[in-house]
């Protein structure tokens, strides 16, 4: 905390799941070895089959149950918020590592503030990661901190809200995605400061199939309309975003000496990124039960994950 600040409020830190037993493991060890020590750690799984809740019982962490059929983000969030006893609420993907050691006390930080109500820190992307993501991640993300910014974006994969203020005002649980851009955008018209952290950074895996980049995209253009009603996406927005990102990926790429192996995966990237974002433009604004199943769970996500077999042990030939 910064010098002449009282203490270092007591922190929660939050995980949403879903089957991440990829990647959990690492968040928590890393977790652990934070210079901001003992975190109370609370994971909010949404009906994981394979060996996530089984990670999470091997380390320090609450586990709170939510029925898939009543699981929205908003909703999932809300429900790990009230089972925690922070004054602090640290929220991170599953699916997230931190940079380094300080990136939990790092982002805090600016919570001696008492106008402060959110903070939300750096992205990068890893091998993993699709190209165009990770060009978004540095456009979204910049290196440099703004501990006032004079907008209300944020980030839920790696952020932190102050509960005295989420008590007033919960996540919306109805919204499909963008909870947080919606919640930090009412918390900065109250007046609170929402801070951004660059030397709070994670990397950011996300290894999706091309139905579900599409369909992010769609949910969260769902939401930007219920957020935002006036605002509209034509196919003219979409020709152009889709031509102007594309090419800068491509010039990106050139720099790096990647462009041969990124010549297929940018267009495709950005063309599911906003054909995903026209489609959620026309989608009814309240989606069918089906629909959010679509959104939330990938096909098999809920059925539960074979076993790997143990091999066979070898015995001599009878007739040897």
């Amino acid at each position: 905390m910064p010098p002449g600040s009282k203490k270092t409020p007591r922190i929660s830190i939050i995980i949403r799941a879903l089957n991440e037993e990829k990647h959990l493991g690492r968040l928590l060890t890393a977790i652990e070895s934070q210079s901001l020590p003992n975190p109370e750690v609370i994971l909010v799984d949404s009906g994981s089959t394979d060996r996530t809740l089984a990670i999470a019982r091997r380390h320090k962490v609450k586990i709170v149950h939510i029925k898939p059929q009543d699981f929205t983000f908003g909703r999932s969030l809300n429900l790990g918020i009230r089972k925690a006893s922070g004054e602090v609420m640290v929220l991170a993907s599953a699916h997230v590592f931190p940079e380094h050691d300080d990136w939990l006390k790092n982002l805090v930080a600016p919570f001696a503030d008492p106008q402060v109500a959110m903070a939300y820190g750096k992205q990068r992307g890893t091998d993993e990661s699709q190209f165009s993501e990770s060009q978004h991640f540095r456009k979204w993300f910049p290196d440099i901190s703004n501990l006032e910014q004079p907008h209300g974006f944020a980030n839920n994969a790696n952020s932190a809200v102050r509960k005295s203020v989420w008590k007033a005002m919960p996540f919306d649980e109805e919204l499909t995605g963008l909870e947080d851009l919606a919640w930090a955008s009412s918390a900065h018209a109250e007046g609170y400061k929402i801070a951004y952290v660059a030397e709070a950074g994670v990397y950011h895996v996300h290894a999706e199939t091309a139905a579900q980049i599409m369909n992010r995209h769609r949910r969260e253009a769902i939401a930007l309309r219920q957020i935002l009603p006036a605002s509209r996406f034509s196919p003219l927005n979409f020709l152009s975003l889709f031509v102007r990102t594309t090419l800068s990926d491509y010039a990106a790429a050139l720099r790096q000496g990647q462009f041969l192996r990124q010549l297929i995966n940018i267009p495709r990237f950005r063309f599911l990124q906003y054909w995903g974002t026209y489609r959620g433009y026309r989608d009814p604004a309240q989606p069918s039960s089906q629909l959010k199943r679509v959104f939330y769970y990938p096909p098999d996500a809920l059925e539960p994950q074979p076993t790997p077999a143990r091999p066979k042990a070898r015995t001599r030939d009878k007739a040897a």
